[in-house]
């Protein structure tokens, strides 16, 4: 009997989201090899932006870090009105387009394209991208055959997400109902984590990040301050200066939340999610600060990791331009000027500097995240 080998066995590994398109992209090559690229892009209903997020190409893709609102993309609201996929067979017919996103693909030699929406249980996600250096390959019988792997496509993603998004939800429940009087709401988590997005994807040429960390860090910013679940109100809440053993208890809270952490990811068996390491360092190394000064370990400069060091700043911009009972909401300008002032002691320059070129973005995110009378 002949030996069948599964094309497909790679997806069964415990391995990155990445990897594990790269795989589906091959084994779709050797069916249709004109299908030289494949992407993800991922929309964020709340603020309407769609972003890039991985992708398998056979060379260097020619969108990254790359977002754009999708009700300024006609086309692809379309798809998600009709529910049905988008096939372009010449792509020449866009070429005076003044889309980023079009130029780009014609720039880089992408001459069709094949769209599917990611939706799952009636909730739209994002899109799966199939291109192709030549003219007129989609045809009916190749389209089927790419909804197959579409959709898989949109399962595996769907699967993490929806993985990360329960433990985010049930630390955010912990939080609740340890600490319900704790003065940070939910829309400072979702303001400081988009603030967190905008300094990595500033430093992402820096520090090649790519479309899943500049992700995954916003997933994860939400999280830094777990530990404070094991920390008394009588402490976390008090309005007065700390007393230096009150201050020795709340600086356990980075390892509390680190080793929470552990727990909850063995517990819900999500150990293969991706970027494990990003979410212990955001908990662990928070409060750490660039000249040393900070906590647990007292790490100085590039020995604390990057994500500690974006997440810090996006922490703690938001605390203070936003009102807590023991204090009143800053501006934005009286914040920048603390943010710059703590620069190179505190806080990472680099971080800084990330943040404060963006003052539009920061100022759309606090319209869209605006606090009310009920938080």
């Amino acid at each position: 009997m002949p030996q069948h080998k599964d094309s497909l066995t790679n997806l069964n590994k415990k391995s990155s989201i990445a990897d594990k398109l790269k795989s589906l992209h091959l084994t779709t090559k050797q069916h249709h090899p004109f299908i030289s690229r494949i992407a993800v892009a991922l929309y964020d209903h709340d603020t309407d932006l769609l972003k890039t997020f991985i992708y398998s190409s056979d060379d260097k893709s020619p969108l990254a870090n790359y977002q754009a609102k999708l009700t300024d993309t006609e086309s692809l609201q379309d798809i998600i009105n009709n529910s049905e996929p988008r096939v372009i067979n010449d792509l020449n017919t866009l070429e005076h387009s003044q889309k980023t996103h079009t130029k780009a693909l014609l720039d880089a030699g992408y001459l069709s394209s094949y769209t599917l929406p990611m939706i799952f249980n009636d909730h739209f996600f994002g899109f799966v991208f199939f291109n192709a250096a030549e003219k007129d390959v989609f045809s009916e019988h190749v389209m089927v055959e790419l909804d197959m792997i579409g959709h898989m496509i949109g399962l595996l993603i769907y699967n993490e997400r929806s993985s990360i998004r329960t433990l985010v939800a049930t630390v955010k429940s912990a939080l609740e109902m340890t600490h319900s009087r704790d003065p940070e709401t939910a829309f400072h988590l979702e303001r400081m984590s988009r603030y967190t997005r905008l300094i990595a994807k500033a430093l992402a040429n820096k520090y090649d990040f790519d479309d899943q960390y500049i992700e995954h860090i916003y997933l994860f910013a939400p999280l830094h301050d777990l530990g404070k679940i094991k920390v008394p109100d009588r402490i976390l809440l008090k309005p007065d200066k700390l007393t230096s053993e009150e201050f020795s208890i709340m600086k356990s809270h980075p390892k509390d939340g680190r080793e929470l952490i552990d727990s909850l990811l063995e517990n819900y068996g999500l150990n293969g999610i991706g970027h494990v390491e990003m979410l212990r360092n955001i908990a662990n190394y928070h409060h750490e600060c660039i000249d040393g000064s900070g906590y647990p370990d007292g790490l100085m400069g590039e020995n604390i990791p990057i994500e500690a060091r974006i997440v810090t700043v996006a922490d703690v911009f938001d605390a203070l331009t936003s009102e807590r009972p023991y204090k009143k909401a800053w501006n934005n300008e009286e914040a920048y000027k603390k943010l710059r002032e703590l620069s190179g002691k505190q806080f990472d320059p680099q971080c800084v500097e990330a943040l404060l070129a963006h003052t539009d973005d920061i100022e759309e995110i606090q319209r869209t995240f605006v606090e009310n009378d009920y938080g």
